[in-house]
């Protein structure tokens, strides 16, 4: 049996030395030793060293030979890794990195959205019906929105039948419960449902590239309002907005 205890311990020495990696606290000094940091923490020797190998697995850190446990440059982050994504967008600098993150999305869901209108099974469709009816219980006030419209995008992803795009649920789920949250109250919340009403009749009605155009316009939306709080914070989270141009072709009519 495994031990619950220790591994929910192991567990919080990630989230916490993590969030101060990412928020910089061992920027300018030497990082800490395994010993030194189950004194801080409060943890015993295997739960320090469980910890630092999975901060090692995300990216932050790197242990040498004779050398202890090093911070490693952002650049080397693992930023696809759902807790290290959730890390960086709670910081300060959260517009820059959820512009970013957020054109990141342009790129992926709205070929999701054309996928899933070509290829969801009827269980895939039953799936984000049952999201969507979640949506509108959430607009009564019956339901919570932020896990509705999370469960709505999870579900369009599911219903790509692509293991590539299922297996970014985490990693979106994360960045929309930053986005959302940002969201709320700079969004017509009636106008906001009417438009995934619509997105959800195209991908059921099999109707990819108008599944796409939708869920890019929705996308584009949120980039705008982001880009627009970021300059009101005199900064410059990105270039000219893209586009969408593609053609899906013939199997996804």
């Amino acid at each position: 049996m495994r031990n619950t205890q220790g591994l929910s311990l192991t567990y919080s020495l990630v989230e916490q030395i993590g969030q101060a990696i990412v928020a910089g606290a061992y920027d300018n000094a030497d990082f800490p030793t395994e010993r030194e940091l189950g004194m801080k923490h409060g943890a015993g020797r295997t739960a320090t060293r469980e910890a630092v190998k999975m901060l090692v697995a995300k990216g932050l850190l790197s242990g040498r030979p004779r050398q202890g446990t090093a911070l490693e440059p952002q650049a080397r982050w693992n930023v696809l890794d759902p807790d290290v994504l959730r890390w960086m967008l709670e910081r300060k600098s959260t517009l820059r990195h959820l512009s970013q993150f957020t054109e990141m999305r342009l790129g992926v869901e709205p070929a999701a959205a054309a996928l899933a209108a070509s290829h969801a099974t009827g269980a895939g469709q039953r799936e984000i019906r049952a999201a969507m009816a979640r949506l509108k219980a959430a607009d009564a006030g019956f339901d919570d929105p932020l896990g509705a419209e999370i469960a709505l995008h999870a579900a369009i992803l599911n219903a790509t039948r692509n293991p590539f795009y299922v297996g970014l649920q985490d990693l979106v789920s994360t960045a929309l419960r930053i986005s959302i949250r940002f969201a709320s109250g700079r969004q017509e919340r009636k106008v906001a449902l009417a438009r995934h009403e619509a997105l959800v009749t195209a991908i059921l009605g099999r109707q990819a590239d108008e599944a796409a155009q939708l869920m890019h316009a929705m996308i584009v939306d949120l980039l705008t309002l982001i880009r627009s709080a970021a300059a009101e914070r005199r900064l410059s989270p990105g270039g000219p907005m893209p586009h969408w141009r593609t053609s899906f072709g013939p199997e996804f009519e």
